[in-house]
């Protein structure tokens, strides 16, 4: 029985994707103004995708625990993650131009592109399949840190109060944003995992600094700390000592 817990997990992590994507295409046509009601499906779609991320991160660590990994456990992931953290980026990013272009005279079929997320988002998949490389850490934005951060959009435009519903919507950001997203993820850019092989501080101190800082933006800033523990984690990835 314990040899399938976590494909177990791996299924809920695409299931949670699936209905992630009901929720992003439930939502209604876009608004010339839209209200913080507006963002409800989205809201919806962002929190199933956390609970995705949660789901593919304990896939991982139960399979080695438990000494029970395969190959198809290890395709079954991947295709779970296309969907949660490929398909899903690109339809939260597709929504957000949906609304935003009009407001701004752009036409609505450039949209469509943000679907770029979820090209790069299967590139870089197929790449961390095959990149033995990656066994301990990344190369190149992993996609649930990549989704995340676009799912945070949404939570953060239901509860402004920074007053950032003007940023987040400005089309040429999310375009902008849409490009980058899909540079990071294929990039040969090295990245640490949150992989504890132990506790001891001397072996993970970029990971401890990481989790205390990270605590640190959620307790301050709620959801708009989302996207900037993403960039956190680069910087520290990049700025990171030898060997660390």
């Amino acid at each position: 029985m314990k040899k399938h817990l976590p494909n177990a997990l791996t299924c809920l992590n695409l299931f949670c994707g699936c209905l992630a994507l009901s929720f992003i295409f439930g939502t209604p046509a876009p608004e010339a103004q839209p209200t913080s009601a507006y963002w409800l499906p989205l809201v919806q779609a962002a929190y199933l995708i956390g609970l995705a991320a949660v789901a593919d991160f304990f896939d991982g660590l139960v399979a080695r625990a438990l000494h029970v990994s395969s190959p198809i456990g290890k395709d079954l992931d991947s295709l779970a993650d296309m969907v949660s953290f490929g398909v899903v980026p690109g339809a939260i990013l597709f929504k957000l131009l949906q609304t935003s272009l009009p407001e701004v005279g752009l036409p609505t079929w450039m949209a469509y592109s943000a679907f770029i997320v979820s090209i790069f988002s299967a590139l870089r998949l197929a790449k961390f399949n095959n990149d033995t490389r990656q066994s301990d850490s990344f190369i190149g934005l992993p996609t649930p840190a990549c989704t995340l951060l676009v799912a945070a959009l949404p939570l953060i435009l239901h509860q402004d109060s920074f007053g950032l519903t003007s940023i987040i919507l400005n089309p040429w950001i999310l375009l902008a944003l849409t490009l980058v997203l899909s540079g990071l993820l294929v990039a040969e850019l090295p990245l640490f995992a949150l992989k504890f092989k132990n506790l001891r501080w001397q072996d993970n101190s970029l990971r401890f600094i990481f989790l205390l800082l990270s605590l640190g933006l959620l307790i301050g800033l709620g959801y708009v700390a989302i996207p900037l523990i993403i960039l956190l984690y680069v910087g520290l990835s990049i700025l990171k000592p030898a060997g660390a």
